[in-house]
């Protein structure tokens, strides 16, 4: 393939996954995102077997620049996880002052 061919393939494929997941409601965001988290810990681990096998200083910068976005990706998809799961959560009640014990407040 040619780079107009890859570079329209990939804008394609931006504006389809945009769509997809623009449309996924909240309560399966949860459960996407710990699949997408896998497969980023996946290219991650391939960004730095590419960045290790590295000769030309070109591919190594660009082995290293995709490291970098494949763990700020990995990262944020958890960080982002965890505030989901925290919305499900039920709210705690507060613990009353004065309370002696086997004393029942209700």
């Amino acid at each position: 393939m040619d780079g107009m061919s890859l570079l329209t393939v990939t804008v394609l494929a931006v504006f389809v996954g945009f769509e997809v997941v623009s449309k996924v409601s909240s309560t399966l965001h949860t459960p996407l995102m710990s699949g997408a988290n896998a497969i980023h810990g996946i290219i991650l681990v391939g960004a730095i077997i590419v960045a290790g096998q590295a000769a030309d200083p070109g591919i190594l910068a660009v082995a290293l620049l995709a490291v970098v976005l494949a763990t700020a990706n990995l990262v944020g998809g958890f960080v982002v996880t965890d505030r989901m799961l925290h919305m499900f959560h039920g709210r705690k009640e507060p613990v009353r002052k004065g309370a002696g014990a086997g004393e029942d407040l209700k």
